[in-house]
């Protein structure tokens, strides 16, 4: 069990308000998809007017254009509607492991801050939620304040045990009250099959899965004769790491990947990966711009 703090580097948020039109403008679409749509009556802001038709609302029209044309008129406006964000962040002990600076779990906690700081900016609820074979939920809620309370908890977090997605998942879902936007930070070294079935509880939410992986598991550097550690179960290997073994696991690794991007683009989920050498603001600045404006 990892006992120690996890710190957050406050520069990433500076960079994120130095950014902030940018960013907002993007966040627009990448949080709501369509998330503003036309109506008749109250709302937002007034961007045109239609001809009445039987049926509206009387105090959607616009008397002063009648008195103007004699026709009536109605105003059309864009509504907001909120989007709540269920961020769901690998809390388990693989993500304790670090070759350089940063851990796994460390990085994937900056990402879902970052991806908390822009729900609150405008205002909508979010809640991260920690999970390893088990979830602890946390409840929507919106705020600066809420953000660094959650912070402030990250920061504590233990690490320890396996990791059972679909188990948590699966007792999550019951916690989303309606078609939200889903995020899921984890390294994904687990069963496949537990991973797609996750993905498919998942699909009728706007869904992004992010994989945090270190650089020496993405691509071993390791050499020769070897210990290796499951952070997991404690289980120790002593093997001999040849070249042929090395390219027999970045194969198993690509495959491992292309199942994970193959179930997402099966439900339009949207899939990315990153090692903790890819500078923080880069990793997620990057999910933020491959999507549609």
């Amino acid at each position: 069990m990892s006992n120690k703090n996890h710190t957050i580097d406050v520069d990433f948020f500076r960079q994120l308000d130095r950014f902030t039109f940018l960013v907002r403008k993007r966040v627009s679409t990448a949080y709501a998809g369509s998330r503003r749509s036309l109506h008749t009556g109250k709302g937002l802001d007034t961007i045109g007017y239609r001809e009445y038709h039987r049926g509206d609302e009387l105090k959607s029209i616009d008397w002063k254009a009648y008195a103007r044309s004699e026709k009536l008129y109605v105003r059309q406006f864009e509504e907001d509607k909120s989007l709540t964000t269920h961020i769901l962040l690998d809390a388990s002990k693989s993500m304790d492991y670090s070759s350089g600076d940063l851990s796994k779990f460390e990085y994937a906690t900056m990402l879902a801050a970052g991806f908390a700081y822009l729900v609150t900016k405008d205002n909508d609820k979010f809640a991260i939620s920690t999970f390893t074979d088990e979830i602890k939920i946390t409840k929507p809620r919106r705020g600066r304040k809420f953000l660094l309370q959650t912070i402030e908890r990250l920061e504590q977090v233990e690490l320890a045990g396996k990791t059972d997605i679909n188990e948590c998942v699966e007792q999550y879902e019951n916690a989303i009250n309606s078609r939200s936007l889903v995020i899921i930070v984890s390294d994904f070294l687990e069963d496949p099959k537990a991973i797609e079935s996750a993905i498919y509880r998942l699909a009728d939410h706007d869904l992004i899965l992010v994989q945090v992986l270190d650089k020496a598991e993405s691509s071993l550097t390791l050499h020769g004769h070897s210990k290796l550690i499951d952070l997991e179960t404690g289980a120790k290997v002593d093997t001999y790491l040849s070249e042929d073994f090395k390219s027999e696991y970045q194969k198993q690794l690509e495959a491992h990947m292309n199942r994970i991007q193959n179930a997402c683009s099966k439900v339009s989920a949207e899939f990315y990966a990153f090692t903790t050498d890819v500078p923080i603001f880069d990793a997620f600045f990057h999910t933020i711009s491959r999507r549609k404006l």
